[in-house]
């Protein structure tokens, strides 16, 4: 998590929504009934009469044209949608355990993905191995046994970061990331996803308060890290090592680490980079259309990720490069927008554009957002809103990554779009088993579209459900289909609309302004 202010180039894996498939499953073939949840997140089907076809929107209408293609040659694959905080939350002692049955809930709405827990949290805290836990600055056994029963209740797995910074001062050593490497594979069993070393060390040697200020380079960092590394391997020979977490510089930082890392033999199974759009405390502050409109960064940060990932030896079983820390605004992002409708649909676009690079993931940075461990107060990114590890809500953002679930796993097909110059994007998964599910997130403030979409196939149905709120600075009265989540990850959406019209391979819908609408095509 970003709590520093930096100038230039500010860059902003792999089971599944256990309930994705249910859902859509359910539109397609039970579009007339219900669809209950309970806290597994897991879907339910039940009667309860047909909402018939979709209402046409208030207000003007523009007409779209969206074109669904062949394969985009990337694919939306097990845990995709993760989410990341900060080691500190460790050491709350009330975030990550067993019992605490609301954040379990919330999680598996999202499915069964990944834990990151890193953030500039972890070069602050130093493992204690006769800690009692609870500990502000420390972790010690009690806090990473507690993570892994969260994590066995949840089914998610971790990828757990290791202070290296804290090497600048004393404060930790090889020795002391080994012993605490150990314990982890040990208590963590399956649930162990792999090992980060650092966060974010390109920043480190910079601003005063920062680690090795005024004697860094990339070839130090790539000389401490390998010391860290051979020590943790030497205790935990298979353990899985990722890196290298870096807030930024791509080109120049991430990928030539990545091309060291593996020169001989491969050292890293995946690569791992940050993004955040700009800084949520900035000047001028940043704005909820600001959100919404099209971030030229963030693909070109993707692609120098994708062209570098496939010139690095990667291992089976895993892929190339994941986005393992991100969200809207680093500093904790930007009150009345981070938390704001406005990320519900910003959320889709950027996941989107990420699977779209050949990522096998994202790991949106939260926890916090009202009091307690939090580095810098109120959080107002999180996706999941918690008061010491009390979930308070659901924040507009979880809606638009619970939406992005909902398209479920497959090859992503090539979508454009056409809709009189408006802010409106698509994107389209080939399900497996058969069938299109088309998001269209239409981000304008005023003008509905009447979109005509070219399935490329024989469509037989079409269902959708869409998400809405009153309006796109809302900081609640985010909806799917009606319903929202509860603080426990229940959640139950209304009956899906069947779409006004389907002929040969042709679908046509609406898409109010400012909403999202998920399809689903049979």
């Amino acid at each position: 998590m970003k709590i520093e202010l930096v100038k230039g180039e500010h860059m902003n894996l792999a089971g599944r929504w256990v309930s994705r498939r249910a859902v859509l499953g359910g539109l397609g073939a039970l579009a007339g009934q219900s669809l209950l949840s309970g806290c597994n997140g897991s879907f339910n089907t039940a009667s309860g009469g047909s909402t018939g076809s979709q209402p046409a929107p208030s207000g003007p209408m523009t007409q779209g044209t969206i074109s669904v293609g062949s394969s985009s040659g990337f694919s939306i694959g097990a845990e995709f949608a993760g989410l990341s905080y900060e080691k500190a939350a460790l050491s709350s002692g009330s975030v990550f355990t067993g019992g605490n049955t609301n954040m379990i809930g919330m999680f598996k709405r999202l499915g069964t993905s990944l834990l990151r827990i890193g953030g500039n949290s972890v070069d602050q805290t130093v493992w204690n191995p006769t800690g009692a836990g609870k500990t502000a600055g420390q972790v010690a056994p009690p806090d990473v046994d507690k993570l892994a029963a969260f994590l066995q209740a949840t089914g998610w797995k971790v990828l757990y970061g290791i202070n290296l910074g804290g090497s600048a001062t004393g404060a930790t050593n090889t020795t002391l990331a080994a012993e605490e490497v150990t314990y982890a594979v040990n208590k963590l069993g399956s649930s162990l996803y792999g090992i980060e070393i650092g966060n974010e060390p390109d920043l480190y040697g910079g601003n005063p308060g920062n680690y090795y200020v005024g004697n860094w380079s990339l070839s130090d960092f790539e000389a401490l890290w390998e010391s860290y590394r051979a020590a943790i391997l030497a205790s935990s020979p298979n353990v899985v090592i990722t890196g290298p977490a870096a807030a930024s510089s791509a080109r120049t930082w991430t990928v030539p680490f990545g091309e060291y890392a593996n020169a001989t033999q491969p050292q890293i199974a995946l690569l791992t980079q940050h993004y955040y759009r700009g800084n949520g405390q900035g000047v001028p502050p940043p704005t909820a259309a600001n959100l919404v409109s099209p971030d030229t960064s963030l693909p070109l940060v993707c692609g120098a990720m994708l062209q570098g990932a496939r010139s690095i030896t990667i291992p089976a079983p895993w892929l190339p490069w994941r986005m393992a820390e991100t969200n809207s605004y680093y500093n904790g992002g930007a009150a009345g927008v981070s938390n704001s409708f406005a990320a519900s649909l910003w959320v889709i676009d950027h996941m989107a554009t990420i699977a779209l690079s050949g990522a096998t993931g994202v790991n949106m940075h939260g926890g916090g957002g009202s009091t307690g461990y939090s580095l810098n107060g109120d959080n107002s990114y999180t996706p999941i809103v918690d008061n010491n590890g009390v979930v308070v809500e659901a924040s507009p953002e979880f809606y638009g990554m619970l939406l992005f679930t909902m398209l479920g796993e497959g090859a992503m097909l090539t979508t454009t779009v056409s809709a009189g110059g408006l802010n409106v994007t698509a994107y389209t998964v080939a399900v497996s088993g058969g069938g299109l599910n088309i998001i269209i997130v239409n981000k304008d403030l005023t003008q509905n579209v009447q979109a005509s979409i070219d399935c490329g196939q024989n469509v037989s149905s079409a269902t959708l459900l869409e998400m809405t709120a009153p309006s796109l600075t809302a900081t609640s009265g985010v909806t799917i289909q009606g319903a929202t989540v509860g603080v426990d990850g229940s959640f139950a959406p209304g009956a899906g609309y069947t779409a006004p019209q389907v002929s040969g391979q042709t679908v046509s819908c609406y898409v109010p302004a400012l909403s999202a609408v998920l399809l689903r095509v049979m």
